[in-house]
This record gives C-alpha cells, structure tokens and sequence, in this order.
C-alpha cells in the first residue's frame, strides 16, 4: 500500500512540471498569436498599435491590417473599380501649355478721375454732397457759390443787353454785349441763366454749379463757408467702370511679356468670371527700394463690383519646349515621401510607381521622371486607390522607395 503510494506520488512529480509547462507555451502562443494582430490609422499610418482604438492625431478608429502582406499591388474586381469611378488614359507625348501667375492688384483708372474746380472766385456756400463715397449723377447739383466777381460781370452784361437794343445800328455796341455774353458762358452760365438774368433784371450772386461728369465722391478740398480761388480744387470724383490691373515682375520675366500681349486675369472670389487684357505698359525703370518692374493694363469692372487695392492673378501663357508626358493634376498623389501615380499593370491590378514632375498649370503636370509613353495612368480614383492600400496594407504604398 505503502508502494502505491509512493509511485503515485512520484508520478505526480514527474508528469505535472511538463504539463504546467505545455501550458504556459500555450498561453504564451496564444498571446503571441494576439500580439500579431495589428491596427492602424487609415489617414495616419505612422499609427500602429497591437490593440483596437482611435488615431490620437485625428480620433478615427484604427483598422486592422496584416503587416506581413509584402504585396505592393491592389487587385480590385470590376464592380470595385466602377463603385471607386477608376478611370486610366494612356500616357503620350503632347505640348504642354504652361501659366506663369503673376500677382497683381487692382488700381484706380486715372483716366476716370476727375477733379472739379471752382470756375469763379468765391465763398462755398453750400456743399450738397458732404461725404465721400457717394455716388453721383452727370447733372447733379455740387455746390453753391458767393461770387462778387460773378455778379459785377452780370451786371456789365445787363448794361451792355441794354445798350445794344438802345443803339441797334451801332457795331460796337452789338460787340460789346457778345463780348459780355461770352465772359459769362465761360464761367459756365447757361444760355437758359442768361434769359432768366435779362428777364429779371436782377444780378445773382450766388450760382450753384452741377456735376460735370458722373462718379463716386472720393475726396472734399474745401469745407462750407471756406473762400476759393478760380481754379481751386472742391473736390475729386472717381469712375469704378474700368479699373487698372497692375503687377510686380523680375527683370528676367519681364522679358517674356510684351506690350499688346493678351493675357487672362482672375479675381480671388470671382473665379467664374476670368477677364482678358492687354498688356499696355512695362514700365522701363526698376522700382526704387527693390528688384522689380511694373506691368500694366485696364479690364473692365461689371456693375462696378471690384474695388481698387483688390488682389488680381495674371495668368501669363507659357508654352512648354518640346513634347512632354503630362497628366491632370489629380492623377498624382503627393506626400512627404514624394509624388507617386498608380498604373494598371494588367485588368484589375494596380501598382504605386514613384514619378518627378516639372512644369504645371491648374489643369495638367509634366512628368519627368517615372513613366514611359503608352502606360496605362489612373487619372480618376487615385486617392482612393492610395486610401485603399494603406487600408489593406498599413502603410504608405511608397514606403521604402527611392526614385
């Protein structure tokens, strides 16, 4: 009995270390097993964790993916890739028309400027536009003026009316009242004033004097009750109907524009509405202070809906030399490893291939590095492709690759 005992005993000891220790191999496999399950940042793959969570740079949840796939293609089945709107082109040779953007801004027209002055000397009697800004009218009364040399000049023209029908025969007399007549149309009475004035009999001393031209008021010279000489400045009206646009260029691109060159002009905010100019003046001198010339010319302002100081783009054509391989701009993919477009290698099958570009508008790139002519491109679903990898792969699809 005493025997049994003891083999059972030693049985225990012999055997249950070895099973403990199958065991704990086990649980250290499972974990392991657990371990190899990793998660990402479908934006953010510098993110990887071995447990479910969210993205501390952008809070989405973590994806999981598997790290050992080493595969650089994506195969996508037909449905996937019309869902994605996948579209390719085959690349080719073609002239790639470039535009340089030179910032401008927008400026005052001088030539709708217009100051109005004082005809005769006097006193400001009334001002009827009081403010700047305001807009107005060809005909629209300015101002009102005291004018004793306006009233004198009145009366010399009654006297001389009086004269010439007291002595019709008389030349001289008629020479006279013309004479009178012309002093006052200079001073721009009207020939309707000059009626009322013979019909009264009485001088006036105050004239109010209207808008010669339209525009909106952009500054006063004078105040009320304030004397002016003849000439002196009342104030200063400006036209918005057509506006200079006007930019800053380098001596060494000033030699590719040239005087009567059309070029497109866009406004930040009115994209929808592109104007073209001419080019009208390149201003010879180098700007004081600086390494830059001035170029110029005038677009028209549509319901006056720009203001000057207004930031313009010119967008000044260039053209390429040679045939180039060029793309749309949304075909590449570009991150700080570099630019990448995908090809399809074969139906369905798509690989990352890292490229170099050179000139650019807003439409198309030129490539110049990177691709052969007559490859298949993704010009549409890029993006979708690269989010797509980095989903299924947990990395950025160029990753390792130098060009």
């Amino acid at each position: 009995m005493e025997r049994k005992r003891f083999l059972k005993a030693a049985f225990f000891v012999a055997v249950i270390p070895g099973m403990l220790l199958t065991a704990c191999k086990e649980k250290k496999g499972e974990a392991t097993a657990v371990k190899k399950q990793t998660y990402t940042c479908s934006m953010h793959p510098q993110i990887i964790q071995e447990a479910p969570g969210t993205c501390q740079i952008c809070g989405m949840d973590l994806v999981l993916f598997d790290k050992n796939n080493t595969d650089p293609n994506l195969t996508l089945s037909e449905s996937q890739i019309a869902l994605a709107n996948i579209t390719t082109v085959t690349i080719g040779s073609s002239a790639l028309n470039n535009n340089k953007v030179l910032n401008g801004r927008l400026a005052i027209n001088p030539e709708q400027t217009n100051f109005i002055s004082s005809r005769v000397a006097g006193r400001i009697e009334v001002l009827y536009v009081k403010e700047t800004g305001v807009k107005v009218s060809k005909g629209q009364a300015l101002y009102k003026i005291y004018s004793e040399q306006l009233a004198t000049l009145q009366q010399e023209y009654l006297i001389a009316v009086a004269q010439a029908k007291q002595f019709p025969s008389d030349d001289k007399f008629q020479q006279i009242e013309k004479a009178a007549k012309q002093k006052l149309l200079l001073y721009d009475q009207t020939e309707a004033q000059l009626q009322q004035l013979v019909k009264s009999q009485k001088t006036d001393p105050y004239v109010t004097y209207p808008a010669p031209v339209g525009g909106v008021v952009a500054e006063h010279q004078v105040t009320e009750g304030q004397y002016v000489a003849e000439g002196g400045t009342i104030m200063r009206l400006e036209g918005y109907n057509s506006l200079w646009v006007e930019a800053d260029v380098y001596p060494a691109e000033a030699s590719a524009i040239k005087v009567g060159q059309v070029v497109k002009v866009i406004i930040p905010g009115w994209e929808d509405q592109p104007q073209n100019m001419t080019i009208q003046f390149i201003n010879p001198s180098i700007q004081s202070g600086s390494q830059l010339m001035n170029v110029r010319g005038t677009i028209p302002n549509p319901n006056n809906q720009w203001q000057p100081g207004l930031q313009a783009n010119i967008l000044l054509p260039i053209k390429s030399t040679g045939n180039v391989l060029a793309l749309p701009v949304d075909a590449v993919i570009r991150d700080g490893k570099g630019m990448h477009v995908w090809i399809e290698e074969s139906k369905g099958k798509f690989v990352p291939r890292m490229v170099k570009t050179g000139q650019e508008n807003a439409d198309v790139v030129e490539i110049t590095e990177g691709l052969e002519d007559g490859e298949k491109v993704v010009v549409t679903g890029a993006y979708l492709l690269y989010s797509e990898y980095i989903l299924k792969k947990g990395s950025d699809p160029m990753a390792g690759h130098k060009h």
